[in-house]
């Protein structure tokens, strides 16, 4: 399975709906994964999986607002780009 980190900035409609469906209430302390990156910096991150790829989203504010904010019908994926994302390596 691919694993991939993705930012917020990163993040394109379809991301979006796979967590705003997983997360339809919001994201709990229990539904947060951490770890240190490369850089020893601890980066805290929720997973939403497809059939061939599991996301780490990284949370941030900008993606609490994003989720309470999105809507499903006005989903427009022009800009936005997920490929830029690092992959990690499965353990």
């Amino acid at each position: 399975m691919k694993r991939v980190i993705v930012d917020y900035k990163k993040l394109n409609s379809s991301l979006l709906d796979m967590i705003v469906e997983k997360y339809p209430d919001g994201y709990g302390d229990g539904d947060i994964i951490s770890f240190r990156n490369a850089q020893g910096e601890w980066v805290e991150c929720i997973e939403v999986t497809t059939e061939d790829t599991m996301y780490l989203v990284k949370v941030s504010k900008r993606l609490t607002t994003a989720m309470e904010e999105y809507d499903v019908d006005d989903s427009d994926e022009d800009g936005i780009d997920i490929n830029g994302t690092k992959n990690f390596e499965e353990e």
